[in-house]
Parts: C-alpha cells; sequence; structure tokens
C-alpha cells in the first residue's frame, strides 16, 4: 500500500494558491484514476483505489500546511505504514514552473508542510516537488506562495497537473525516474510545423517544372 499525500490548506480561499499545487496534484490523480468521492478521516480528507498493482490512499490533510504532519502521522499509523510508503506532493521555489524532481529523504528548506512532516514522522519519506518558480527576493516568497496562480500560469500547470495524474502509476511501482522522464515528454511544448515551401510542384514535375 501507498500513502500520497497533497500539501496545501484547505478552504476556498486557498484553493488556487501556489502553496496549494499539493492539493491540486491529488485532485488530478484521483480524477484521472477513477477514485471514490474523498471523505473526511484522518483529520483530512481521504480517496481510497488503486494506480496500477498498488493500493493507493489519498490523502489531503485539513490540519493547514504548519500542521500536516498529524494528519499524515494518523494514517500511517491506521495503516501500519513506514515513511518509505509515503510520497509527499507540494509546491517547490527552487524549481522552475512546470519543473518536477522526485527524491526520497532531505531538508525542508524552509517549507513548513514539510518541516511539520519531518518533526511527525521523520524525513524518509518520498518528495514530488512541484516547480512554482520563485519570487526573486526572500521577503517576497511568503506573499508569492500565498497568492493565486497567474492566469497565464495556466499554460503549464494545467498541463503539469494532468502530465502528473497520467504518470502516477510508475510513481507508485517505484520507478521514479520513469514518472519524472514522463511528466517531462508529456509536458514539453510542441514542436513548431515545419513551414510548407513556397513552390507547389505540379503534378508529375518537381521543382522549377523539371520532371521527377
Amino acid at each position: 500500500m501507498r500513502l500520497l499525500v497533497g500539501l496545501g490548506n484547505p478552504g476556498p480561499k486557498y484553493a488556487r494558491q501556489r502553496h496549494n499545487i499539493g492539493f491540486m496534484a491529488i485532485d488530478a490523480i484521483a480524477a484521472a484514476h477513477g477514485f471514490p468521492a474523498f471523505r473526511r478521516r484522518f483529520q483530512g480528507e481521504v480517496s481510497e483505489g488503486r494506480l496500477g498493482g498498488e493500493r493507493v490512499v489519498l490523502l489531503k490533510p485539513l490540519t493547514y500546511m504548519n500542521e500536516s504532519g498529524r494528519s499524515v502521522g494518523e494514517a500511517m499509523r491506521f495503516y501500519k505504514l513506514e515513511p518509505g510508503d509515503v510520497t509527499v506532493f507540494h509546491d517547490e521555489l527552487d524549481l522552475a514552473p512546470g519543473k518536477v524532481r522526485v527524491k526520497r529523504g532531505g531538508g525542508a528548506a524552509g517549507h513548513n508542510g514539510l518541516r511539520s512532516l519531518d518533526a511527525h514522522i521523520g524525513k524518509d519519506y518520498w518528495r514530488v516537488r512541484l516547480g512554482i518558480g520563485h519570487p526573486g527576493r526572500p521577503e517576497r516568497v511568503v506573499g508569492y506562495v500565498l497568492s493565486d496562480f497567474a492566469k497565464t500560469d495556466a499554460e503549464w500547470l494545467a498541463p503539469l497537473l494532468d502530465a502528473v495524474a497520467t504518470a502516477a502509476p510508475l510513481l507508485t511501482a517505484g520507478d521514479d525516474a520513469n514518472f519524472m522522464n514522463k511528466v517531462a515528454l508529456l509536458t514539453q511544448p510542441p514542436r513548431p510545423k515545419a513551414p510548407k515551401s513556397a513552390r507547389t510542384d505540379v503534378a508529375g514535375t518537381g521543382p522549377a517544372g523539371n520532371e521527377s
């Protein structure tokens, strides 16, 4: 069994904020793979289903970001899971918008949700780092992550969430490298079409009217 956790803050006020991209990823996975409606449990919202051959619990903590570890810890104790069975989706300032990286363990890097998880379950869980970019100056970080995505962000955000949902079975199968590769492939911008030749061949002839 795998526990997939999205980090965010509950309620419509926060729903479109950059800090809530973890919630958005979990919702996208649930929708793409036919998970049932979320229900209240473990101080959060959960939905149970399957990704590939793996039984999966999706969890969105409702404790607010700073106390996310309480909800995750409660779910882990109920299902008797280890930190290595947990994968957490969260916003990442140090990645360009739309980029994704997966790693196990590491520091919180100032992220209060990760700090809470580290305190409650240890650091040895998997992290899916969803790039939102950096505002450029440290004093602007709080306002930036707690602001809604800009309308122009939809150009990369929607394809990213779709790609994460599509590739999620690779993640739960433990194939994080191919998960990242597939997300990158699915979010590549389309290649520009080659321009049509200025000349149109006449049937049975080549350029300049010469016979083919």
